[in-house]
């Protein structure tokens, strides 16, 4: 964490300053089902100035474009990534537990001058037979959030339920989580969500042509904990993904070996 104490935090990235609001109340509660996204962690800056940086392969390489769509798992508070990459971007999804909802919205609000209009949907609040979504008086949006268990929902409809029009592509040209790998119980939900993400565009195999709708780029960024929750992340993901680990040369000094972080690239099998 940057500063669990802090009520807000202010952050750089890439020129740009963003306030980030926090709640270090909830995270000492004692809430079902966890409180580690209530502040901004420190890998989280470090991914957003590396995710955002022209130089960053996936924009050099045409992966990621001004008509990309892009899914986050475990967003948090902070929305800082939301915040940073959404401008370069069609649309951008964010996902998390409802707790996270109101400060996420209120960093998105706080941050307005730093980014585009943003909208907000939350599956909870549907009445049967509707899906209902919260909208500001400018429908010039990019930025959502839905909530998304990973234990119990299904990942499938992200974009029916936070992009008007859909079109017939349901997936995602990017799925990124920063710092979400911490409980091992939570491994295999949190793989099987990734992987069911990334099958609603076919996989990519070695020799093929690729055709109009690429595979989904899978990156997971994580701070180096406990080696067996590591391990166990590691070997669920083989099962599901071929995987990359991300080199010094292409996360540079943020991220590289021995700062305490990972950078994986995934391609669903």
């Amino acid at each position: 964490m940057i500063d669990p104490r802090a009520p807000a935090v202010e952050i750089p990235i890439n020129g740009k300053d963003y306030t980030i609001h926090q709640s270090p109340s909830l995270l000492s509660s004692h809430r079902a089902g966890g409180t580690t996204g209530a502040v901004l962690w420190k890998i989280t800056p470090r991914f957003a100035e590396w995710i955002t940086n022209p130089k960053n392969p996936l924009w050099e390489n045409g992966l990621l474009d001004q008509s990309s769509t892009v899914v986050e798992l475990g967003t948090g508070i902070s929305a800082l990534v939301a915040l940073s990459l959404a401008p370069s971007l069609h649309h951008y999804i964010a996902t998390d537990q409802e707790y996270v909802h109101k400060l996420f919205r209120t960093n998105l609000d706080a941050n307005a001058s730093n980014s585009i209009t943003t909208t907000a949907s939350n599956k909870k609040a549907k009445s049967k037979g509707s899906k209902s979504k919260s909208k500001p008086a400018n429908p010039v949006t990019n930025i959502s959030f839905t909530t998304l268990d990973w234990e119990t929902d299904q990942a499938g409809s992200l974009k029916e339920e936070c992009i008007e029009p859909v079109d017939e592509d349901k997936g995602f040209d990017l799925l990124l989580s920063c710092d979400c790998i911490y409980n091992e119980a939570l491994v295999a939900p949190f793989v099987r969500t990734c992987a069911e993400i990334c099958r609603l565009r076919p996989a990519y195999g070695e020799g093929e042509e690729i055709g109009s709708r690429r595979p989904t780029v899978c990156i997971i960024a994580q701070q180096q904990r406990s080696p067996d929750v590591f391990e166990t992340w590691l070997r669920e993901t083989m099962r599901e993904f071929r995987v990359w680990r991300l080199s010094d040369e292409v996360l540079g000094e943020g991220l590289r070996s021995g700062s305490g972080y990972l950078v994986h690239l995934l391609l669903v099998r």
